[in-house]
């Protein structure tokens, strides 16, 4: 594989270990960055993080040419963003959707994602940690594809 796995986080993340601590943890997003780094070795990564909407759509669509695969944790996004899940539709490599939290564990609001029904899988309820976890199962499932 010769382009890099995209790694997009949404809305607050960029308050990582100082947001609801509680719920969150206290590892920063710089920490994830690092353990995603890691994770991607020699395939690289590209990690970002926005509290726009407009912003994430761009990357998306920068992702959709320049990625081999796409994690994406949208937070807050992937409750109400209808243009977010239209540009992830547009995505054909494999796609994680990504959750600190379980959300199904958590308020009714949490329960109803417009990102599942186009991503490849979804991951929620390992904490930070899991970022790595999905950057290898990406990986894996992106070398299935190009092997297909």
């Amino acid at each position: 594989m010769t382009k890099p796995v995209y790694v997009l986080n949404g809305p607050n993340l960029n308050r990582l270990g100082k947001r609801e601590p509680e719920i969150y943890g206290h590892v920063t997003l710089a920490e994830v960055e690092a353990l995603c780094t890691e994770a991607a070795g020699s395939v690289g990564l590209v990690f970002r993080q926005t509290n726009s909407e407009e912003q994430m759509i761009d990357w998306i669509h920068e992702a959709i040419d320049g990625s081999c695969a796409l994690l994406i944790n949208p937070a807050a996004f992937t409750f109400y963003s209808m243009a977010i899940m239209d540009a992830l539709k547009m995505y054909p490599h494999p796609l994680i959707e990504f959750h600190i939290t379980n959300v199904h564990r958590r308020e009714p609001m949490y329960h109803n994602s417009l990102v599942s029904g186009v991503a490849t899988a979804v991951m929620a309820g390992t904490g930070t940690r899991g970022y790595g976890y999905a950057v290898k199962l990406l990986l894996e499932m992106a070398a299935d594809k190009v092997a297909a």
